[in-house]
């Protein structure tokens, strides 16, 4: 995991509040490797939401640059950047409203496989199929309704249609916080499993630092907008450097800091 994948440097964003600029984003920088997942932790407010969205073009930049597999990510416009948005996907905390719910899965998955070109026409049915077995679901849910699936299954569906453009890059925002403990583990064994067979790297954002120690190689915190200590997942855990990542720590008493 020596190459670059992903390069923020320096990037900020304010927002008006009151009559006043609140700095969401301030001077943020940080690195993914190709295949390396970046855990991204820090308390409500601290930005981590802020920085996803202007990743995923959703927010605009105030400052800043971010070069994403070589490219100018944030100059790209238009056609352009319709096209490379196959190679970054996300994976939302609640995605029954990232769904059109009244739709099956089979559409949902095929709408990506549609819009980006990944398969022809008529082996689109097959690649659904593929996809949900890579989530540890059958074929047959293609049929059912997302409105009908349990929480822990229309997540899995999420990651099936974040996966279908074959993306270089995750953004996962929250993507197991509303899970009960059961589920949260399997998505968890899900997306590692995931890394492991194809190479994808993830920038996994939770306020939960159990949670980011248990898929990371390295973990980000954040605190007022800023990154306050980048390191090896272990090491943030064992022996916290910032105030911010000390009472994360603290706030999970019981928390592994065994290397996996």
């Amino acid at each position: 995991m020596n190459d670059v994948l992903l390069s923020v440097e320096n990037l900020s964003k304010g927002f008006s509040s009151a009559g006043r600029r609140v700095a969401a984003l301030d001077n943020v920088s940080l690195t993914i490797a190709p295949g390396e997942t970046l855990g991204l932790v820090g308390a409500s407010g601290s930005g981590k939401s802020t920085l996803s969205r202007i990743l995923l073009r959703l927010l605009s930049a105030d400052a800043g640059s971010v070069r994403f597999e070589g490219e100018d990510w944030l100059a790209l416009n238009g056609a352009s950047l319709r096209r490379r948005r196959a190679r970054m996907q996300m994976v939302f905390q609640d995605p029954l409203a990232a769904f059109n719910p009244l739709a099956s899965v089979g559409a949902v998955l095929d709408d990506p496989l549609r819009i980006h070109s990944v398969v022809a026409k008529d082996r689109r049915r097959d690649e659904i199929a593929t996809l949900l077995e890579r989530v540890g679901l059958s074929a047959d849910y293609a049929g059912r309704p997302v409105r009908a699936l349990s929480g822990g299954q229309r997540q899995r569906v999420a990651i099936a249609r974040a996966i279908a453009t074959r993306p270089s890059l995750l953004v996962l925002d929250e993507a197991v916080s509303a899970l009960d403990v059961t589920v949260r583990g399997r998505i968890l064994e899900l997306l590692v499993d995931l890394q492991k067979e194809q190479g994808i790297a993830c920038l996994f954002i939770s306020h939960d630092l159990a949670v980011v120690r248990a898929v990371s190689h390295r973990i980000a915190v954040m605190d007022g907008g800023r990154i306050v200590e980048t390191g090896p997942a272990a090491t943030v855990v064992a022996a916290p450097q910032s105030d911010a990542a000390r009472a994360l720590v603290a706030a999970v008493p019981r928390l592994v800091t065994d290397p996996c």
